[in-house]
């Protein structure tokens, strides 16, 4: 490599053309080792107040009401759903599969 392409990447990098593609002389690995893993924090809605998700709830299903949007169960289809939940429910109980 000629001196001026030595000189430049020294500029960008602050090490010279040999040492910077070389792994034994990466420093990311030093670095990763010594960072702590920083503990999960819950986000959204699970780091929200309970009471303001349930008023952030309530609004969007009066919205949802109001614009015609929602749906509203039938008792035929409010009897279907819970059929087809005891069934899975008790399918070990029954012997049978789900």
């Amino acid at each position: 490599m000629s001196a001026a392409a030595n000189q430049i990447n020294n500029d960008n990098t602050g090490r010279s053309a040999d040492t910077a593609t070389s792994p034994q002389n990466d420093d990311t690995t030093d670095r990763a080792a010594e960072s702590t893993v920083k503990p999960r924090r819950p986000r959204g809605f699970a780091a929200m107040d309970p009471k303001l998700v349930s008023e952030i709830a309530r609004k969007g299903g009066k919205a949802a009401h109001t614009a015609g949007t929602a749906h509203e169960f039938t008792s035929d289809e409010a009897r279907a759903a819970g059929r087809k939940g005891g069934m899975a429910t008790h399918a070990k109980r029954r012997g049978t599969p789900e």
